[in-house]
């Protein structure tokens, strides 16, 4: 009889069963894939950023003659590329593993499902044979998958989907990217950077449209200066596979679009793993997007049953899935966690120059009712970023008039997925904006940035 079983080994899975072991409960952890981490490690956050760090520094390497360093001829090697991707991934599956060891948490390699009230049948990955656990509580980690319009057929071969892309054996001439959320924007990046001619084509007005309106527009204006033909408010109407790769027409209001290219990628997000999970033997309830209904503890509506992670209503990131995870956990154990704040969620896009959010934006803001003040800072005036030719973006703090209260910050721009951390516990401590104008900051550091924009939302910047 366990205490815990939780199926799926992603980023709120594997860290969940990391806390439940850490208080002492009786874990098991199941996991159909050969290796543990889930999506982010094996098809998703990671080999992306490795990919994005290769693209981002070759691309610095075209220009460290500025710097006074002399180089000839570089070029990206994209077979090692994808080897150092490889080598990142398999080094975080180990360390999951050895986690697992170290927290006394039973691993079960195998297609998980709920089979009963406290019981889950394993179909077991080696010989086929089913395996029933016991235990007190269950939790749903399944994660989630790409998904496509219904006029897109992903083939692997030229059409294809965030998972297939990253196994790319050569950098393509051109690639189309449907979609310019965080996943679509980063792989253009990386194409564009690797020397590909890039298409992004997004049907919202802006680039990143969860992000500020002013760093949506501020991100799509250096996309353009990279030569990435940025087609926002279109809709694409037909994709037709061709002998040399795949043609799209797409719409923008009265306008017709072709577009030719090797290779489309389509990065229109991502749909809940909830099929063949048990579910049905349950009173588990879903949403119209078939994720699934919980409480502030991650309680689902079967007893004893909770889910985490991009099977729930809530932001599809790891970070959120791993806070899940712990709540969940915490929540079994009796140590009444609080609950997890989504106006405190950071976003981080890993495309050049960085996108990072945490809080509220200005146009949300005003929807709740604040009177709002605003502050906007340039990376060109910060020293540090000129230092490395990095002055490209901006930070704008959103904060409330009556009390001065933080609301929210919104960076582009070098490490911007970095500089984050300050801005988040700002927003967890309910920092006023004096209060940040007024904390000392390195120089020259590009972190001066968020001290100068506090300083810009009270109307006396120092250095513009």
């Amino acid at each position: 009889m366990f205490d815990v079983v939780v199926i799926g080994s992603g980023p709120g899975g594997y860290v969940a069963a990391i806390r439940a072991g850490q208080l002492g409960l009786k874990t098991a952890l199941i996991e159909k894939d050969a290796k543990l981490g889930g999506t982010c490690l094996h098809r998703g956050c990671i080999p992306t950023k490795s990919l994005l760090w290769t693209a981002e520094l070759y691309s610095h390497i075209l220009h460290a003659a500025e710097f006074g360093i002399d180089l000839q001829n570089p070029a990206v090697n994209w077979g090692q590329a994808q080897k150092h991707k490889s080598k990142v991934v398999t080094k975080g599956a180990s360390g999951i593993e050895f986690l697992m060891k170290k927290n006394k948490v039973t691993v079960v390699k195998g297609h998980g499902r709920v089979a009963g009230k406290g019981k889950v049948e394993v179909t077991l990955n080696e010989g086929g044979g089913k395996q029933v656990l016991d235990t007190k509580n269950i939790i749903l980690a399944m994660g989630s998958v790409p998904k496509s319009l219904p006029n897109v057929v992903v083939d692997h071969k030229r059409i294809l989907n965030s998972d297939s892309i990253l196994e790319l054996p050569e950098i393509p001439k051109s690639v189309i990217v449907l979609g310019a959320g965080a996943v679509g924007t980063e792989f253009a990046s990386i194409f564009n950077h690797v020397g590909s001619q890039v298409t992004l084509v997004e049907y919202m007005p802006n680039v990143l449209p969860i992000e500020d309106i002013d760093c949506s527009k501020e991100l799509e204006k250096h996309l353009k200066r990279r030569k990435i033909e940025v087609l926002t408010g279109t809709k694409l109407e037909k994709v037709e596979v061709t002998a040399k790769g795949v043609k799209v027409t797409a719409t923008a209001g009265s306008e017709t679009k072709v577009i030719e290219a090797d290779l489309l990628l389509s990065a229109v997000g991502r749909a809940p793993v909830t099929g063949d999970a048990g579910l049905d033997k349950t009173n588990i309830q879903l949403e119209k997007n078939g994720t699934i209904k919980t409480d502030a503890m991650m309680r689902t509506s079967e007893p004893n049953v909770y889910a985490i992670g991009d099977v729930c209503p809530t932001p599809m990131l790891a970070h959120v899935a791993s806070a899940q995870g712990i709540v969940a956990v915490e929540h079994i154990a009796g140590k009444n966690p609080p609950p997890i704040n989504y106006d405190r969620v950071p976003n981080a896009t890993y495309c050049y120059p960085e996108v990072a959010s945490v809080g509220l934006t200005e146009k949300a803001a005003k929807a709740r009712g604040y009177d709002v003040k605003t502050g906007v800072f340039p990376f060109s005036a910060i020293t540090k970023a000129s230092i490395s030719e990095e002055g490209i973006g901006l930070v704008k703090v959103v904060s409330d008039k009556k009390y001065d209260e933080v609301l929210g910050i919104h960076l582009v721009g070098p490490h911007a997925t970095e500089l984050l951390a300050e801005a988040c516990i700002a927003l967890k401590l309910e920092t006023t904006t004096e209060e940040i104008a007024r904390t000392m900051h390195a120089h020259p550091t590009l972190s001066e940035i968020i001290k100068e924009a506090a300083e810009a939302t009270l109307g006396h910047a120092i250095h513009i």
